[in-house]
């Protein structure tokens, strides 16, 4: 497999991203909390599902939505294309085998 951040051709990445999104979404396997946070934000920013919640209206005490909002607030400066390809290298290392 070529180095995914050569990869120039946006149809290829596209490609990958929509097997690795497949993989991870089928896998069976219990990833570590981090990780599956780090494939949340990438995803969500991928696919521009990535509207991040003014941290002033997270509800108190509510801590899966504190860790999601670190975590989008991590990848903001990210292309749409750099998400996608960390979210594939991700699923390579973590998922697949």
């Amino acid at each position: 497999m070529p180095n995914l951040r050569s990869v120039q051709d946006k149809k290829e990445v596209n490609k990958r991203f929509d097997e690795a999104v497949l993989l991870a979404s089928n896998t069976s396997k219990r990833l570590p909390s981090d990780i599956r946070l780090a494939l949340y934000a990438r995803y969500k920013h991928a696919t521009q599902h990535h509207n991040i919640v003014p941290y002033e209206k997270l509800a108190d005490n509510d801590l899966r939505a504190a860790f999601k909002y670190n975590a989008m607030i991590q990848i903001k400066n990210l292309s749409i294309t750099e998400a996608k390809l960390e979210y594939i290298e991700l699923v390579n290392l973590h998922i697949r085998d």
